[in-house]
């Protein structure tokens, strides 16, 4: 009896044994599961907390992210610090300032410096902005972001200012007198200091604040995760990093399928709840965002025109750095820093471009650019390449004069609906795979998607993209490459904290550093947004864009002076 006992004893004891070996077992194919898959897709895992897509993380949440993991060598690490230094923004005192003692443009005022002055084009004009809080006291520190302009309705003319920051509740604009006749001042708060340190918050803290997500397909079975360069929580990923430039991109890894799956890239959403309703007060439309701030007295002057009748030496500076860059005058924006010819023909264009490869690259503000061109020459016909609505690849063809343009949008972080991963590529690539030569016509844009990421991601970005240049124009010295800035939108509570015209600026700033020096050309879209009497928007209108349009054509063709 007892050795039947002692015989099921050791029975149960082999099961429980077996049991352990297969789970086990099973435990270790599954974590070695994408072992033999795809170069590049791999397992992370951190001890964090879960997420999902349909969860709203918190701000102690410390989330995974690639760029901290990138290995800079000491001229790029000088070069970042140098960056990140350039773009500090002053802060407010220590401690929470309540909302009563921040900045109301209501209660602050601009003056005029001397306004009953004699005043003539090329003359500079001085301006003072005074800011006050909600109990309407002078505030005792700077930091507010504030936009400034110049305009004559009439005349259809506009410029805008350059602004200095007292660090004591004053602001000092300094704008060039660029045409003559009544001229207007305008003046707005954009955001209060005591915004732009919450929004300083929320892009070091909460790069995760705009989700992405991914499609995994197997036959019929299908799954979809969520993206980005950060990932919160303890689950395993599939690492999508770059294997040429190194551009970190992570996914959560499916319960099933392997990361070779994946299929498609998509914008998931935008997290809620992110301020504390302190913080919300800082974020009120019609109360202290892009809010105009008044004169105390006078807001315009009169201009005299110039002594003498050639003004051209006034109009084009060789300083590529001038203030402003451009004015508008009748509708129409003059560059100061080079000659531009207004292509009002269509005609005009199709000879600028014939035998033309043009290539855009970027988001959908240079996407504006294919749409126009591809609609004001009349033999240019888009090409269906049966790619989804706004987002592409796109491709026009005029056979007729050998011209062919291309738009791509840029590599993840995007914020398109779908796109499939096999056209999800990086500009730095694109640029490598292109020959270049006199007739390779190349623009750039890159910048709204970045405003939610810490600014290091997109100077790696730009560093990539910039090496990639440099080594095009090494190789084909006759290839044209533009770059068009950022530009001003509108803005409401929610915009502001994704998109605020403070990150675009920020990033514009150490663009315009980082291809400073080499032979790449600018369209500046900021001023010609911000100098603009329409609304301000994310995709400008069609002047604006055709204005746009005229100053890079004025680049491929350039005038014969």
């Amino acid at each position: 009896m007892w050795r039947d006992s002692f015989r099921l004893q050791i029975f149960c004891l082999l099961m429980a044994v077996l049991a352990i070996v297969v789970l086990v077992h099973n435990f270790f194919q599954l974590e070695h599961l994408d072992d033999d898959t795809v170069s590049g897709s791999n397992w992370i895992t951190e001890n964090n907390v879960q997420h999902s897509l349909s969860q709203t993380t918190k701000t102690t949440r410390k989330p995974y992210c690639g760029y901290k993991q990138q290995t800079l060598s000491k001229r790029e690490q000088a070069e970042q610090e140098s960056l990140l230094a350039a773009i500090q923004w002053p802060k407010p005192p220590d401690g929470k300032i309540a909302f009563a003692q921040s900045t109301d443009p209501a209660r602050s005022d601009f003056v005029i410096v001397k306004p009953s002055g004699f005043f003539k084009v090329g003359d500079q004009l001085e301006v003072l902005v005074r800011m006050n809080d909600f109990q309407g006291k002078p505030k005792q520190y700077g930091g507010d972001y504030l936009q400034a302009r110049i305009h004559s309705p009439l005349l259809k003319a506009g410029a805008t200012g350059r602004i200095v920051d007292c660090h004591n509740g004053l602001y000092k604009v300094f704008f060039t007198l660029l045409w003559p006749g009544e001229v207007k001042v305008s003046v707005s708060l954009v955001h209060p200091s005591e915004a732009i340190q919450v929004l300083l918050r929320l892009r070091e803290e909460r790069p995760d604040r705009v989700y992405f997500k991914s499609s995994f397909k197997s036959g019929r079975y299908s799954e979809t995760t969520e993206c980005n360069v950060c990932l919160p929580g303890d689950l395993p990923v599939c690492n999508f990093t770059d294997l040429y430039t190194g551009e970190p991109w992570f996914c959560y890894k499916p319960r099933k399928l392997s990361c070779a799956s994946r299929i498609s890239h998509a914008k998931g959403g935008y997290q809620k709840g992110l301020l504390t309703q302190e913080e919300s007060l800082f974020f009120q439309s019609d109360v202290n965002i892009k809010r105009p701030i008044l004169s105390s007295g006078p807001d315009s002057v009169i201009v005299k025109p110039k002594a003498f009748t050639d003004s051209s030496s006034m109009d084009r500076a060789e300083d590529p750095t001038v203030s402003p860059s451009g004015y508008y005058y009748e509708d129409q924006w003059r560059p100061r820093t080079h000659w531009i010819h207004h292509f009002n023909k269509s005609d005009d264009i199709t000879k600028c471009l014939q035998g033309k490869v043009i290539h855009l690259f970027g988001d959908s503000t240079i996407r504006q650019w294919f749409e126009y061109l591809t609609a004001v020459v009349p033999d240019l016909v888009e090409f269906n390449l049966g790619s989804p609505k706004n987002v592409g690849p796109f491709m026009s063809v005029d056979l007729k004069h050998n011209i062919l343009l291309k738009f791509r949008c840029h590599g993840p972080p995007i914020r398109f609906s779908t796109v499939f991963s096999s056209e999800l590529r990086y500009i730095a690539n694109e640029l490598n795979g292109i020959v270049g030569g006199r007739n390779t016509v190349i623009a750039i844009t890159i910048w709204s998607h970045f405003s939610t990421f810490p600014v290091e991601v997109y100077i790696r970005r730009l560093r990539n993209i910039r090496r990639s240049i440099i080594q095009l124009l090494d190789r084909s010295p006759k290839t044209l490459i533009i770059i068009r800035t950022a530009n001003v939108q509108e803005l409401g509570p929610e915009v502001s904290l994704f998109n605020s015209d403070w990150y675009s600026f920020q990033l514009d700033s150490v663009m315009r550093k980082m291809f400073s020096g080499i032979a790449v050309h600018f369209v500046d879209a900021w001023e010609m947004s911000l100098a603009h009497y329409l609304p301000h928007n994310l995709h400008p209108k069609e002047v604006i864009v055709k204005n746009q349009i005229d100053a890079f054509l004025s680049y491929v063709c350039p005038l014969q002076t």
